[in-house]
């Protein structure tokens, strides 16, 4: 495996990659969703900046405070769900990250999008790949962020970093496997973000995905 790919070279991957190894579901597929999860599933995007320094490319993530409504304490990206005028996942995650952790619009260079994944959360969210620079002046949102910081692709494409295990959601009858990541920098990677992460690095060729992104990702 090559770790040294250009931001070119990402961004034919992610156009390559877009819809063609997980279709958008379908009616059936969302309404079987829908029944499982109780809920309505609504638009969120996520942005995964990305930056390269001489060790090679790195990913960038939050920890959530214990203020906000959901997934208190957890790793997660910048992002959260769609504003009514917003008509393209690029809008949404590109205003979250300038809320949540003060990285400006004209700093994110977009390389593309992947694949939508529906969590238990009921949300379906389109990921958005873009680099940053990096050192960064980051200003955090105290309701929202407690801490930015990153991985180093190669780390999270090594096999012996990660374990799946089945997660039955409450009131579901169906098992959905779920990453957990070893610990890094203090920090655990798992659920909805560890598997975007997975995700992002099949893209890449650099780690191996056992099934379609919709039916591991429902986490």
């Amino acid at each position: 495996m090559s770790f040294d790919l250009s931001e070119a070279e990402i961004i034919k991957l992610l156009e390559c990659a877009y819809h063609s190894d997980g279709q958008i579901p379908s009616e059936n597929k969302i309404n079987a969703i829908n029944r499982a999860l109780k809920s309505e599933l609504k638009c969120a995007a996520v942005l995964l900046p990305l930056y390269r320094n001489e060790q090679g490319w790195h990913l960038v993530f939050t920890r959530r405070t214990d203020l906000v409504e959901d997934h208190k304490g957890q790793v997660s990206f910048p992002g959260g769900g769609c504003d009514e005028h917003e008509t393209q996942p690029e809008q949404t995650a590109i205003r979250e990250a300038k809320e949540e952790i003060g990285l400006l619009p004209q700093d994110v260079r977009i390389l593309g999008k992947m694949n939508e994944v529906i969590t238990i959360s009921h949300f379906k969210v389109t990921p958005v790949v873009g680099v940053i620079p990096w050192p960064y002046p980051f200003q955090l949102s105290p309701q929202e962020v407690s801490r930015v910081f990153s991985i180093p692709l190669d780390w999270m494409a090594e096999p012996t970093h990660w374990d799946e295990f089945d997660f039955t959601p409450e009131g579901s009858p169906t098992s959905f496997p779920v990453v957990t990541y070893h610990e890094y920098d203090g920090e655990i990677l798992w659920g909805a973000t560890a598997r975007i992460t997975q995700n992002f690095l099949g893209v890449l060729n650099l780690v191996k995905r056992k099934s379609s992104v919709y039916d591991q990702s429902i986490v």
